[in-house]
């Protein structure tokens, strides 16, 4: 719902593991845009392991004792981690069950991006897990895949062949909005996580479909790609967290995928959507700090949500601190290279695609329409190559005051702590 007009001008978003403070001048109105309040789950260990023995559905994992090998799926570090990490509660029973450690392999689902390395572990593993099991950070360029054919839509299915290979086989990630997959999670974490190259390349290239959009799943091309892979892969459970601003988990799922996706969607709804009464002259959000702010890659995420209630010709400023810089060279290189925003567009619009440069076309469509700043810790002259105003955070309140003061009395300005994953609308849009 949107939120009341406060009383209160000051304002403090995530960025990074910290926070920026800023203060909107008091004559204008300023809204904050936030999740519906959840309280966190009191006792999420024991909402785990409940979760784990009464599965959704009819199938449990007393039925796959017969399983000489288990696969489990988790995201890398560009994903927040749980502060109670399920993982820990299910291979707590997956091993009372009989399982032995050395029949357990934990798979890093890396996608695109650059494979975590081993002392890089702990941002999203105890220390118990990484010295007990093995663990494989996926490499979409050079793990061993296994050929599982083609999607309805003529996609190559490449999938991590040791984790295919494994007779028992389980996902575990966030689930949220995604800004042009409609949610993420579920087998996702598997499906391109623990994709080649040009499976991924083939599924996001459909981004610029009419239903690549966040909140959008039956009708998402992307998403049901991404479940008709799953069910190649012949994943056999989900674990699936919904989470909150500090990490807290707000529910847990187990079980099938597509049962967890289709109890946890409801729920997400009702939590993130946001409808507004009309767009805004100027928005300035935080896509939820540390990690999804890691680098600008992540952080675009948060961008697509603030632009979309934002008016033509109004403005962004979104603060993400980007502490590994854009995340992408190649998206670095070919933003840098391209004439303009409109350039960008057209090529992409006449059957180019690649992941990398495919964050720059996002932008692109959004900064044809908006202006676009950028307060990061990234030198500004490497934000102009990216065709965006850089700002920098000492200068936070200074570059406010130099947008707000153009603005009209009646100007609309919203806040956006937690852009990432608010589901942004247009009420009656």
């Amino acid at each position: 719902m949107e939120a009341k007009n406060s009383i209160v001008k000051k304002f403090s978003l995530p960025y990074g593991k910290s926070h920026l403070d800023f203060i909107i001048d008091s004559k204008l109105y300023a809204e904050s845009i936030l999740p519906n309040p959840t309280k966190p789950l009191e006792d999420p260990g024991l909402a785990i392991t409940q979760a784990v023995i009464n599965p959704l559905g009819n199938v449990r994992l007393n039925d796959f004792l017969s399983a000489s090998s288990v696969g489990i799926a988790i995201n890398d570090k560009t994903r927040p981690v749980p502060h109670t990490n399920p993982v820990v509660s299910l291979l707590s029973h997956i091993e009372s069950l009989g399982f032995e450690q050395t029949s357990i392999k934990l798979f890093i689902g890396s996608g695109t991006h650059k494979p975590m390395a081993k002392d890089e572990f702990e941002n999203i593993l105890p220390k118990s897990i990484i010295e007990n099991y093995k663990i494989i950070p996926h490499n979409c360029d050079d793990s061993p895949m296994a050929d599982l054919g083609k999607t309805m839509f003529n996609t190559p299915i490449k999938i991590n062949r040791d984790f295919y290979s494994c007779d028992l086989k389980i996902v575990v990630g966030n689930i949220e909005p995604h800004h042009f997959m409609g949610f993420s999670g579920g087998v996702k974490t598997a499906a391109i996580g623990l994709a080649g190259r040009e499976t991924i390349t083939a599924n996001h290239a459909m981004l610029i479909h009419d239903m690549a959009q966040s909140g959008i799943y039956h009708r998402n091309p992307l998403r049901q790609e991404i479940e008709e892979i799953g069910q190649k892969i012949k994943i056999d459970f989900c674990l699936g967290s919904v989470l909150d601003e500090d990490k807290q988990i707000l529910q847990i799922y187990f079980g099938p995928p597509n049962l967890v996706m289709l109890e946890a969607i409801p729920f997400i709804k009702n939590i993130f959507g946001a409808e507004v009464s009309a767009p805004f002259d100027l928005v300035i959000a935080s896509p939820g700090g540390y990690p999804k702010d890691i680098n600008f890659y992540q952080a675009e995420k948060g961008l697509t949500h603030a632009a979309r209630i934002t008016r033509d010709g109004g403005c962004v400023i979104i603060l993400a601190e980007c502490a590994e810089g854009s995340g992408s060279v190649t998206y670095e290189e070919y933003v840098s290279k391209a004439g303009s925003n409109r350039e960008i567009i057209n090529q992409f619009n006449s059957g180019f695609f690649e992941i990398g440069p495919h964050k720059a076309f996002q932008i692109a469509r959004e900064a044809e329409r908006i202006h676009i700043v950028l307060v990061s810790e990234i030198p500004p002259e490497r934000v102009k190559q990216w065709k965006l105003t850089p700002g920098t955070p000492h200068k936070l309140d200074q570059l406010i005051r130099s947008f707000t003061s153009t603005l009209p009395p009646n100007a609309r300005i919203a806040i956006l702590p937690a852009a990432s994953r608010t589901m942004t609308e247009i009420k009656n849009e």
